[in-house]
């Protein structure tokens, strides 16, 4: 039962930091932040927030953006969630879509290689 309970304190403060970055956060920077999940320990002192941006050159402004709104995005949240105590947050880059493109693009190289194969291989038939 805890763990369904953990889930759902996780989500939830992954659907209100998201909804705060976007229509209340004024830091520009900090709007590019996509939350991918959040990890609140179990006595919920703690959350890690997992975030990424669109463009990945852009994660050190945004992680520095992050850092300097996360006091306002917890005095939000209490002020909103119904929860005993806010969990301090801490941000980490989410590397798994750049490892997911990093993927699509080996994938396009290789289908790209096996495609001009087969193209060499119908010519010299002819």
């Amino acid at each position: 039962m805890a763990g369904f309970r953990m889930e759902r304190i996780n989500k939830e403060l992954q659907r209100e930091i998201s909804k705060l970055l976007e229509f209340t956060v004024k830091v520009e920077h900090a709007k590019k932040a996509v939350i991918t999940g959040v990890d609140c320990s179990r006595d919920l002192k703690i959350a890690k927030v997992y975030f990424t941006t669109l463009i990945p050159e852009d994660r050190r402004e945004v992680s520095e953006a992050l850092r300097k709104v996360k006091t306002f995005l917890r005095t939000s949240i209490a002020q909103t969630l119904r929860m005993r105590t806010v969990p301090k947050l801490s941000f980490v880059y989410d590397a798994s879509g750049d490892y997911g493109r990093s993927i699509d693009v080996l994938l396009d190289k290789a289908i790209g290689l096996h495609r001009d194969e087969a193209e060499n291989r119908d010519e010299e038939e002819l």
